[in-house]
């Protein structure tokens, strides 16, 4: 059932023992977006803990000051910035169909919880956290604000994508407002790499290839990149765009190794002339118009990257 800012916050209200879960290879706004609301109903004085993939990137380890360690048996069970039940981390899987209420801003949820509450017109979860948080009453302090601030800058691009709306920077603004550490986050976000990182994105752009007379560009990431740069799999975030900031480039396009069988694909496009989460949804992914993601298994890299430019082709011979 589709349910509003307020509505949402009276299911929370109403509830105690809240589990809180974030999608695999978690990123700045799932993160933040369960973060800022678990620190906000233990200001209620309820039980709520939040579940990850794995262990928290390094990077994102600051969001953990905002909670407190519990350990109960979950009466509601929430999801937030996960459009799709395929999302959910291996450690989740036990809460598919067990899902209360999710809060997203992806068009291509699925309505998969008993309610929900998504806004496909917020550039992130994030911008449907705070709102949250301030139908439930709880004053926003710096803790939550850089939890919050966190999922806005890392799902905007530091600001700079096309889904920034007046909305986005009024709710960025309030929250520097309250004091939230927007220039040491950023930094942190965009304007650190480790060095086995930058070893990952060299190896990373020797794959690069163009295609459709230089529209369409790709680039791979496999686990042997990996193993020689050093670097881990939280350490992508960033490389995913690369192809796309290239001029004339209008869908960009990395292939990711997740396992011996499994690629993961993030896709960046010109959201006016291609749709990324269309591109995505013919197999079996989606995201946004901007940026959409779909996985495939017991193919070649070849083999992927000629399904997925052959579509991407197809796509922008339309316009």
């Amino acid at each position: 059932m589709q349910t509003t800012i307020e509505q949402a916050a009276d299911i929370l209200k109403n509830s105690d023992n809240i589990l809180l879960l974030t999608h695999m290879s978690p990123d700045g706004d799932t993160l933040g977006c369960a973060f800022a609301l678990c620190r906000a109903l233990q200001l209620m004085g309820k039980t709520a803990r939040v579940i990850t993939e794995g262990e928290i990137p390094k990077k994102f380890l600051y969001l953990c000051d905002a909670v407190r360690e519990s350990d109960f048996d979950e009466e509601l069970v929430v999801a937030v910035d996960i459009a799709d039940e395929k999302l959910f981390p291996e450690n989740a899987h036990k809460y598919k169909d067990k899902v209360d209420l999710c809060i997203d801003h992806h068009m291509s949820n699925t309505h998969y919880a008993k309610s929900y509450c998504v806004e496909p017109t917020a550039a992130a979860c994030a911008e449907v956290v705070f709102k949250l948080v301030v139908a439930l009453g709880v004053e926003i302090d710096r803790l939550i604000a850089n939890c919050i601030f966190t999922g806005l800058t890392t799902d905007t691009g530091c600001f700079r994508y096309s889904n920034v709306t007046k909305q986005t920077m009024n709710t960025a603004a309030q929250l520097i407002e309250i004091g939230c550490d927007s220039y040491k986050i950023n930094k942190l976000m965009f304007e650190t790499n480790s060095r086995e990182r930058i070893a990952l994105e060299q190896m990373a752009l020797s794959t690069l290839e163009y295609f459709d007379e230089g529209k369409i560009a790709v680039m791979a990431v496999t686990l042997d990149m990996l193993e020689k740069s050093g670097a881990s799999d939280s350490e992508l975030d960033g490389i995913a765009a690369i192809p796309r900031t290239i001029e004339g480039v209008l869908v960009g396009i990395l292939i990711k190794q997740k396992s011996d069988s499994v690629y993961k694909v993030s896709v960046r496009s010109d959201e006016t002339v291609c749709s990324a989460s269309e591109l995505c949804a013919n197999f079996g992914g989606g995201g946004h118009a901007a940026a959409g993601g779909c996985s495939f298994k017991d193919m070649t890299i070849e083999e992927i990257k000629l399904k997925l430019v052959s579509q991407a082709e197809r796509m922008l011979g339309k316009n």
